[in-house]
């Protein structure tokens, strides 16, 4: 199979990591910022930069919002994208964000993407906390931040358009993390909820801290497709800044591959012919 889109995750993954891997991918930089102008939603803006990462040039995705929708300390997190939510009141529910999905101006592929991705989220939030999927009430993915990464990732996959996707296990750290309500362990429940009705892999490492977030896992278990090949020929590369500096490198790898062939390439043993 040819055109693979495969996520390398060895410093885990958030919204905001996927979106700029796939911009530096080569994902259509104008046409996402004409959807993502389309949002019916004031308050935020969007910067797309090339930051250091390990002291490799890599792309940084954000979602700058204005003073009034400051809707969670990103400090805790490794990229954007934590869910804490409740069964409670003055935060948006799966309902308002469809509307707000329903709105925007994006092909429909993408737009099933988006809904997909916040549908596991709330299923997920749902199982965890006892309620029914419509009244799971979001707080930090029901931000208007969150909402943007999630129109994002589902323009960048539509407009790269693979004809697979795959990820490498997710690397995920360990401690705790700060949410709406309090503080929970890592990985967080949601994470665990989506990667087991999902069965995505993940790696238990050793650093500290969130490293997959609730958005991150919800994009990979919506698109995640097949397996990863074993032996594949990379074609091209875009990497993903994440928003904090630790052990870990601090970047997704977006890789457009595609599967190796022995017989298609005219080789017996792996290796060229001479």
């Amino acid at each position: 199979m040819d055109r693979i889109l495969y996520f390398k995750c060895q410093s885990g993954i958030s919204g905001d990591m996927a979106v700029a891997s796939m911009i530096d991918l080569g994902a259509d930089r104008d046409g996402l910022m004409k959807v993502l102008d389309s949002i019916p939603a004031d308050g935020f803006s969007v910067r797309i930069s090339t930051v250091k990462r390990s002291l490799i040039d890599v792309c940084d995705f954000d979602v700058v919002l204005d003073e009034d929708n400051h809707d969670h300390d990103p400090e805790y997190l490794y990229g954007k994208g934590h869910a804490d939510c409740v069964h409670g009141h003055g935060h948006r529910n799966l309902s308002d964000v469809m509307e707000i999905i329903s709105g925007t101006d994006m092909t429909e592929g993408a737009r099933r993407i988006a809904e997909r991705i916040f549908t596991i989220i709330a299923e997920a939030e749902s199982k965890v906390h006892g309620v029914p999927v419509d009244e799971v009430h979001f707080h930090e993915v029901g931000a208007l931040d969150s909402i943007v990464d999630i129109i994002a990732l589902a323009y960048c996959v539509d407009n790269l358009s693979p004809n697979g996707i795959c990820f490498s296990p997710l690397y995920e750290g360990t401690g705790t993390v700060r949410c709406q309500h309090g503080v929970l362990p890592v990985p967080v429940p949601a994470v665990l909820e989506i990667a087991t009705r999902y069965g995505i892999p993940m790696i238990d490492g050793e650093c500290q801290g969130e490293f997959v977030t609730p958005t991150g896992i919800a994009f990979a278990a919506a698109v995640r497709n097949i397996e990863v090949p074993d032996r594949i020929i990379v074609r091209s590369t875009g990497y993903g800044a994440g928003k904090r500096i630790t052990e870990r490198p601090g970047f997704v790898t977006a890789m457009m591959v595609d599967t190796y062939r022995t017989v298609a390439c005219g080789l017996d043993d792996g290796a060229p012919q001479a």
